[in-house]
């Protein structure tokens, strides 16, 4: 019996428990009967959550693109790999077959080994959402580089420090993007990251807004002459199981950000085997994530799930609202997509429209709606199911993280009753535990806790670039034995998960982690400011968006403070990028602080969220007079 599709609940019970009690085995099937092994592993699992220490399939070599692109070429090389739905309505998809996807991987891999690339290398990629994105990546993976896309919203502060961290030997970028009915400009803010890269030997240039640029000479080269110029033939190169694939960026609620690697064969089983099964694959059907490549939502579900069970996925390159709200709606009606994978803030700022707008398209080809990248509140989750699924296309409310490579609670659609606002069972072969605040495990049902993992799983990242010391501490430290993942669940009477948020300083904005301490330092780098402290608060659209309580050096400060809070966003847009702006902007005399002068941001959140009847104990402030104030003058 292959439990590579499952097909029942009474299946997924059965499949869970055989996970459970003999995971080995059960993943050695799942890789043996589904993948392709240039050498089978001597092991299938090492595992020391105290050190902590993961290996998946040791001693077994693959590579990642023949899973992803050869493999199907005998039977699957007209079929449309991926589909690139450009920002313009006007201007037509293009469809980018198998046979013709392996070509363009292989002539980018030799244009990256021309240039001097080599195995473990790591190369920055810095682009829109458009084919050469999802190709780059391939082409690393294909020579053994490592990947470390940067999402293209990200400044050039943000881009530098992570080219830096991971010393990226070549940058990929572009001339430019468009972004709905504006341009960016995106080599310009290459060029300001290079000025304090020099690491960087290379910036190859994708021609796509044909703007006038600057090129530096010996430094910048166009990538089209380059690829037109390169062989079709790469050989894959042989990759042991534990090598590094790729590093991506995630927010840390404290200091700089933290570079999770993933590596190979444990994330592509993995990756591979929750898109089967979180979607339904079938072989004809037309998968669309609406996420960018440059988050893991992207790397896990638009490129390498997918094209491992030789899908057919759909990357956009422009937003919701272009040239209007019902543009997703077009781009399912056109290519009859059935599968539609979004964020709940998404739905939210469509919901915003009303449902006329959706009326309009036909939606009858959708099979199954997901959701990612925050829990989803119950008046979204009902617009989606009864607007969008038309009630008959089951919503599949995922729950994981930059650091679990792939899904980890979901339901299975047409397999796990769906209940609003749960992300319900865990995946197979996943492990939860919740745990009460002196680490003692809670069981049984209807409890509340911290939800931790309690046993590896095949794409868990495995350390933090350069500092292992920090995986274990952020990861391993907290629970003995356990994975933390830093959020807040709860378990219902039938075993349901709903994830009840954040537990430590990072606030889910629009879907993105963003950690409050390096938003305040960029914040408090403002001359006029003593020091801010940063809270989330209910967003009917975002989610959560940002409240800044910030104390000036001198409260008489003479420039108006509208204009002071335009200069502080500017600086956040400047070190971190426009996604961390803040929505609200409160002066303070002080900021609430025990005695040891650690700010409560607790009741900063109960201001920001206006509930103050009840603010708890604030017995311990060493300042308190100055809470009342702060709630007087509250926006």
């Amino acid at each position: 019996m292959s439990n590579y599709h499952i097909k029942s609940l009474e299946e997924y019970f059965q499949v869970y428990r055989k996970s459970i009690r003999e995971p080995e085995n059960f993943w050695e099937e799942i890789a043996e009967e589904h993948f392709l092994w240039r050498k089978k592993w001597n092991k299938v699992l090492s595992w020391d959550f105290s050190k902590p220490e993961v290996k998946w399939f040791e001693g077994a070599k693959l590579n990642i693109t023949e899973n992803c692109i050869d493999r199907h070429l005998a039977t699957r090389g007209e079929k449309t790999a991926i589909i690139f739905e450009p920002n313009n309505p006007e201007a037509s998809a293009e469809h980018i077959t198998y046979n013709q996807l392996h070509e363009r991987v292989c002539r980018m891999a030799n244009v990256l080994k021309n240039e001097g690339v080599e195995k473990g290398d790591r190369v920055c990629i810095y682009l829109p959402m458009i084919p050469e994105l999802a190709i780059a990546l391939l082409a690393c993976a294909r020579i053994g580089a490592i990947h470390s896309v940067v999402f293209a919203g990200f400044s050039a502060t943000a881009l530098s420090t992570r080219i830096n961290d991971s010393d990226c030997k070549i940058v990929i970028t572009s001339d430019g993007s468009y972004r709905g009915s504006k341009t960016i400009d995106l080599k310009g803010i290459v060029d300001e990251a290079m000025e304090n890269c020099p690491g960087v030997k290379k910036v190859l240039v994708v021609k796509r807004i044909n703007s006038d640029i600057q090129m530096n000479d010996g430094r910048d080269a166009w990538l089209q002459p380059l690829l037109d110029g390169a062989s079709t033939e790469c050989l894959a190169e042989v990759m042991n199981a534990e090598d590094h694939l790729f590093i991506l960026y995630t927010s840390g609620s404290t200091g700089k950000p933290k570079g999770m690697v993933h590596s190979t064969a444990g994330y592509m089983v993995y990756s591979a085997y929750t898109f089967k099964n979180v979607f339904q694959y079938r072989e004809n059907d037309v998968y669309w994530c609406t996420a960018d490549i440059g988050w893991i939502t992207g790397h896990s579900y638009i490129v390498y799930g997918p094209l491992a069970n030789g899908a057919t996925t759909l990357m956009f390159e422009g937003v919701p609202h272009h040239p209007d709200f019902g543009r997703f709606w077009d781009i399912v009606d056109k290519h009859k997509v059935n599968q539609f994978y979004t964020a709940p803030t998404a739905i939210r700022a469509l919901a915003k429209q009303g449902a006329e707008i959706v009326e309009k398209y036909d939606l009858s080809s959708l099979k199954v709606l997901g959701t990612v990248g925050e829990p989803i509140n119950e008046e979204a989750w009902h617009w989606y199911n009864e607007n969008i699924g038309k009630k008959k296309s089951p919503i599949v409310d995922t729950w994981w993280q930059t650091e679990t490579g792939g899904i980890m609670i979901t339901p299975i659609p047409f397999v796990t009753p769906t209940k609003p606002t749960y992300a319900t069972l865990p995946f197979i072969g996943i492990q939860p535990s919740l745990m009460d605040e002196s680490g003692n495990e809670l069981k049984g049902n209807q409890v509340e806790g911290r939800l931790c993992i309690k046993f590896p799983w095949p794409s868990m990242a495995r350390t933090i670039w350069g500092n292992h010391q920090r995986y274990k501490d952020t990861y391993f430290s907290t629970f003995e034995n356990n994975y933390f993942t830093g959020d807040g669940a709860l378990r219902d009477e039938v075993g349901y998960y709903r994830i009840t948020g954040r537990v430590d300083d990072v606030i889910i904005v629009s879907g993105h982690n963003l950690g409050t301490a390096p938003i305040e330092d960029a914040i408090n780098e403002h001359p006029a400011v003593a020091e801010s402290a940063i809270v989330g608060f209910p967003h009917d659209v975002k989610g959560s968006a940002l409240y800044g309580f910030v104390t000036l050096n001198d409260a008489g400060e003479t420039r108006v403070h509208d204009n002071l809070r335009k200069e502080i966003n500017q600086i956040i847009s400047e070190r971190i990028g426009a996604i961390a702006k803040l929505d609200k902007i409160q002066f303070t005399n002080g900021l609430p602080k025990t005695r040891s002068g650690k700010i409560m941001r607790r009741i900063l959140r109960k201001i920001a969220e206006k509930d103050t009847s009840n603010l708890g104990d604030t017995s311990t402030l060493l300042n308190p007079e100055c809470v009342q104030d702060i709630i007087d003058n509250a926006l």
